[in-house]
């Protein structure tokens, strides 16, 4: 029996349920697979405030990721043959050195891809971004919760969906989601308390009334579950759904999501090079597998496969219904 799965306290208090209905599911421990990307956060500066951030992203974060522990990453990075990479924030692009990282990630033969919110483009010094993105064909995930105006204000502010909607056509404009090179990815998460529909289905009617109303297409769409944790966990305590919610994601815990974690094929980097098993974990200072913390640079990337995850309730987020990691639905 792995002490780390059952004893593990979560964030609300206790011992760990999700660790419990591992051992029933016959799938604890939960351990790492080989390693096949690295997530690098860069920081929390963001030019949105949404309700449902985990990161509590904002533009008043001050947490940026130097360029010390940038040249450090690349390093690890190239020692280890790291051939994915996908970064996030905060708004990434908003870190004074996001661009030269990305060219020396592109320089060693990484494919990158960039999550982006899409009203980033819109900000001042970012005129260029969306062509800067097309010439070295990064992979955008970009966010827009819903394809109705009312629900992505209310969720992310007012006047965001306006400009989103402005930025998938300028990058449609460029190529994106109509050259195969230049992939177009839409994010979708819930705007309560509640799970995602369909993935498949969603993305049907996403593709359907973006091209009909915008004459917008992308490439896929990623459904996310929200994780009961920071901004979204407030919200939650909030309106007094904080119980419920969390029942709701252990009533539909679904094994056959484990293989495709997450948190079992990357390692997730914050703004100080410290280490973790996915980004959600970061978020509440989980480090990878609840160890001491270490920065990336310590660690020997082959060794880590068939380590064990840290885990804690959030977790059942990710495990159920259809699953969620940042790919989208696991199963």
């Amino acid at each position: 029996m792995n002490d780390l799965a059952v004893k593990l306290p979560s964030r609300s208090g206790g011992a760990t349920e999700f660790g419990e209905k591992l051992i029933k599911s016959g799938t604890n421990p939960l351990t790492r697979a080989a390693l096949g990307e690295l997530q690098v956060n860069l920081g929390r500066l963001c030019n949105q405030a949404c309700h449902h951030c985990h990161v509590d992203a904002g533009p008043k974060r001050t947490e940026i990721m130097s360029w010390p522990v940038m040249e450090r990453i690349l390093g690890w990075a190239r020692q280890n043959h790291i051939q994915r990479v996908d970064l996030t924030g905060g708004a990434p692009e908003l870190n004074p050195h996001f661009r030269q990282f990305v060219d020396k990630f592109l320089d060693m033969g990484a494919t990158v891809t960039s999550r982006c919110n899409l009203t980033v483009l819109f900000e001042p010094g970012q005129e260029d971004l969306a062509e800067w993105y097309a010439q070295r064909k990064i992979r955008l995930v970009c966010s827009l919760p819903c394809y109705s105006e009312e629900n992505v204000d209310t969720q992310r502010g007012k006047g965001v969906f306006t400009k989103s909607i402005a930025a998938l056509q300028k990058l449609n404009s460029l190529g994106y989601a109509h050259q195969g090179d230049l992939v177009l990815d839409l994010a979708y998460n819930p705007g309560g308390a509640f799970l995602p529909p369909s993935q498949p289905q969603l993305e049907t009617d996403y593709k359907t009334r973006l091209k009909k109303e915008f004459a917008i297409v992308f490439s896929n769409l990623l459904s996310l579950t929200n994780l009961p944790i920071n901004r979204f966990r407030h919200a939650l305590e909030r309106d007094g759904q904080l119980e419920k919610y969390e029942q709701l994601l252990q009533h539909h815990f679904n094994a056959n999501t484990i293989p495709g974690l997450m948190c079992r094929h990357l390692v997730s980097v914050d703004w100080l090079g410290e280490v973790f098993d996915c980004d959600f974990n970061q978020m509440i200072d989980l480090a990878l597998g609840a160890a001491p913390r270490r920065k990336l640079w310590e660690l020997d990337g082959p060794t880590l496969k068939a380590k064990p995850v840290a885990i804690g309730n959030h977790c059942f987020g990710c495990t159920a219904g259809a699953g969620s990691s940042c790919g989208g639905t696991l199963v």
